[in-house]
């Protein structure tokens, strides 16, 4: 009667265990999925670089100059290209374009940034500095993201920077190319992550062997020795 007892706890025992590590497993799959769900949100922030290039318009009658973008694409490292009113081209420095955003964040800060000013007031002093034009370009992100996080939810900063293009069909044209850019590497990465995962299921696969394939080659040995 003992002994049934025991065989008994020792079945109740076993049962349990093997509920908890089944639960524990279960656990881990769910944690994997979301991380797995979690990884194409979090490459879909990463920064994109971007060559821009701004068009400078001179005053002759006020002495001042105003800014438009006339090209943008996307680029693995961020440039910025201007071009000047005699139509000559050279790439900002680096020293170059961290002044201009750290005085452009001063003005933001003071309130007297064409950026977050009405368009209507925009458009009549003329345009925006070459500071703010870089800052509504696609580059702007990578080369001010401090900035970037004060200017996002303005209202005004989003109308200026439609404006900020030479025409509509610049800025239609870079949001164009920056969707395919972001579409593409997503893509190649999904796609990079299926590769692996395959190659390592398959790598992992234990290789069909033993009883089908040695009566298969009995079996031959059998007709050849009949023949």
């Amino acid at each position: 009667m003992n002994r049934h007892i025991k065989k008994i706890s020792n079945y109740a025992i076993a049962g349990s265990m093997g509920a908890l590590v089944i639960a524990t497993l279960t656990g881990c799959g769910d944690n994997s999925s979301n991380t797995q769900e979690q990884q194409p949100q979090s490459q879909s922030i990463q920064k994109e670089g971007a060559t821009v290039t701004i068009q400078e318009y001179y005053n002759k009658e006020t002495n001042t100059s105003t800014y438009k973008i006339i090209d943008e694409v996307p680029s693995k490292t961020t440039r910025v290209i201007l071009r000047d009113a005699n139509g000559t081209e050279r790439i900002l420095s680096q020293a170059e374009i961290d002044k201009l955003i750290k005085e452009e964040e001063k003005r933001v800060e003071s309130g007297t940034s064409a950026l977050t000013k009405s368009p209507d007031e925009v458009k009549d002093s003329g345009g925006l500095g070459l500071a703010g034009t870089i800052m509504a370009s696609m580059a702007g992100a990578m080369v001010g993201s401090y900035l970037m996080n004060k200017l996002m939810n303005n209202q005004n900063y989003q109308q200026n920077r439609r404006m900020s293009y030479s025409s509509p069909a610049v800025y239609s044209r870079s949001q164009s190319s920056f969707s395919k850019a972001r579409s593409s590497s997503f893509g190649s990465k999904s796609s990079s992550a299926f590769s692996k995962t395959r190659s390592s299921t398959t790598s992992s696969a234990p290789r069909k062997s033993g009883f089908f394939g040695s009566r298969s080659s009995t079996t031959s040995s059998r007709i050849g020795f009949g023949g």
